[in-house]
């Protein structure tokens, strides 16, 4: 129920947003009929019924109901497992409040007007090199991925003007990447780095920084992945680059499925 209030926030008023606040702040054991609340906030039970209706429910009493509900389910989640959820959420907020929708447009017709894309990533930024190859491969892309420092180092001999090097390192400190990227530039490739850090000391060594959503110590986190954050920025690329030159990619998208024998869904 919380996200769904959230989702809405920023078109309450600010009476419904003082609403809202009271309810994500997940009350407990509290008197929460229309009376009661409307007294505890100093609204009106008008007021609370138009909350719940910009909730998309019919009024006040359905939207209890819900969120009573939710709440008490959310009561048989364990210490750890909330944890977990509470991770995966603080690094979605942080990815909205960071993505740049106009860099992502950029980044997109990039992919497109160059010969030849190469991923550099170690470590768990293999898996999201990996992920971006085989995603984007299968619209045609010329993409390859380089997960090991000796084959990024060996890399540089294909490298040239006429290719695009994306560096993946959520600490920002991961030497052989950085020092790909260096070398890259210098042979007069695009190059662009993704990373949980501002690592603005690198800057001449990329073109394109791509901020992603990470929590304190995420490159060696004990609750989730550390290659969540960069995935989701994967999929809003991808997303773009499909949207760009729309039907000659997805012509492709639906060769590469037919030789797997895959159908898509209407």
């Amino acid at each position: 129920m919380i996200p769904i209030i959230e989702s809405a926030y920023e078109e309450l008023t600010n009476v419904e947003k003082n609403i809202a606040n009271y309810f994500i702040d997940q009350v407990e054991d509290e008197d929460l009929s229309s009376k009661a609340v409307s007294q505890r906030l100093y609204v009106s039970e008008a007021s609370l019924s138009r909350f719940a209706k910009k909730l998309g429910f019919s009024g006040y009493r359905q939207f209890l109901f819900a969120y009573q509900d939710s709440h008490q389910s959310s009561r048989h989640l364990d210490l750890l497992t909330k944890q977990v959820l509470n991770s995966y959420q603080k690094v979605l907020e942080k990815t909205y409040s960071l993505i740049d929708n106009d860099q992502m447009v950029r980044i997109a017709k990039m992919l497109d007007e160059y010969n030849r894309v190469y991923i550099y990533g170690i470590g768990s930024s293999s898996v999201v090199a990996r992920e971006f190859k085989l995603r984007f491969m299968r619209l045609g892309l010329d993409v390859d991925y380089l997960a090991e420092s000796h084959s990024i180092r060996m890399n540089i001999t294909r490298v040239n003007q006429e290719s695009l090097v994306i560096g993946i390192s959520v600490s920002g400190k991961t030497e052989e990447v950085i020092e790909g990227l260096r070398e890259a530039k210098e042979k007069g490739a695009k190059t662009i780095m993704l990373s949980a850090a501002r690592v603005y000391e690198y800057r001449s060594y990329y073109d394109e920084l791509i901020l992603i959503g990470g929590l304190k110590n995420l490159a060696i986190s004990d609750k989730i992945s550390p290659q969540i954050p960069a995935l989701i920025v994967v999929d809003i690329l991808y997303s773009h680059y499909l949207n760009y030159n729309n039907d000659n990619k997805k012509e492709k998208l639906q060769m590469t499925l037919e030789h797997i024998n895959y159908e898509l869904e209407e």
